[in-house]
């Protein structure tokens, strides 16, 4: 009896000690975020109201929402709003139609092959995010090298107008985040049972015919989970925007930087992080409903 009750205690503890991590490190800084948010600015240190203060010795709040109202009345917070969720889409899309390729043929290609092949896949996490940022820099810029080799080949006459621009933004993030859809793309793939497309080709099936009846369709988790890793991570993105975009990028990232660093606004800061969390809430949560009609479809199939 009271071994089985140490295991319950035990798998309890276990079960426990992610939640309570949770709670330490993301759900207690969430809320002191969140007050902040509803909290008045000020000139002081720090710069913002408390949320209870004491009137006649009892405890009162003080709360505003404006903060929340000033990001629907600012045309800036709007378009940063909107401007990142499409540049992570289109990223996030980006990457998938890059990595699905990749991550097949590392599945496909010889088991003596493939830890090489994931070796150069991970290879540029070696070296430091912010420095990879600003090589693309000496890259895209209007006398770097990539400009430099189109006009020793005779493709352009005039230097090109990458750096600073959107172009250079997708290039950027497609860069830094297509590991993170190849990675999942590869151990679903590879986890795919090579007797179904056997007998598929032995249907008569032909090989494109094959990947959109079997390859594709068993590949969703992976799909869904590499699209999860690329677009929410991209939609809060700072470096990339505030190095390759320019003055003119506006994304959520860098409006929040120049709100909390330029402007030491922290309500208003503060709000808009929670605005961001909300804008990445809604896209992960049909994700996950659609992840998990997929496994369910796969379960149902198999």
């Amino acid at each position: 009896m009271s071994g089985g009750r140490a295991n319950l205690w035990g798998a309890r503890l276990v079960v426990a000690l992610p939640f309570l991590w949770l709670a330490l490190f993301f759900l207690a800084p969430f809320l002191i975020v969140a007050a902040i948010s509803l909290s008045h600015a000020r000139i002081g240190i720090p710069p913002y109201e408390p949320v209870v203060v004491w009137r006649h010795h009892w405890p009162a709040a003080n709360i505003t929402f404006n903060n929340f109202a000033r990001l629907f009345r600012d045309d800036l917070y709007v378009a940063a709003y909107f401007g990142s969720l499409k540049i992570a889409a289109i990223s996030t899309l980006l990457c998938l139609g890059l990595g699905y390729p990749m991550a097949l043929a590392i599945a496909r290609a010889r088991p003596d092959r493939r830890n090489l092949l994931l070796m150069l896949v991970i290879l540029p996490f070696w070296t430091s995010f912010l420095i990879r940022v600003y090589a693309w820099m000496g890259i895209l810029k209007d006398q770097g090298l990539l400009n430099l080799l189109l006009k020793s080949l005779g493709i352009i006459h005039h230097s090109l107008v990458i750096l600073d621009t959107p172009t250079a933004v997708y290039i950027g993030i497609v860069y830094s985040y297509l590991p993170f859809m190849i990675l999942p793309l590869y151990a679903t793939l590879e986890r795919q049972d090579p007797a179904l497309l056997e007998a598929a080709a032995d249907l008569g099936a032909r090989p494109w015919r094959t990947f959109l009846s079997v390859t594709l369709p068993l590949s969703f988790p992976g799909i869904v989970a590499g699209c999860l890793l690329v677009f929410i991570p991209a939609v809060g993105e700072y470096v990339i925007p505030d190095l390759l975009g320019g003055s003119g990028s506006n994304m959520l990232g860098k409006a929040l930087w120049d709100v909390f660093a330029l402007d030491r606004d922290w309500p208003t800061a503060s709000a808009l992080a929670v605005a961001l969390l909300v804008a990445l809430i809604v896209p992960l949560a049909l994700l996950q409903r659609l992840q998990r009609r997929l496994a369910r479809t796969v379960e149902a199939g198999s």
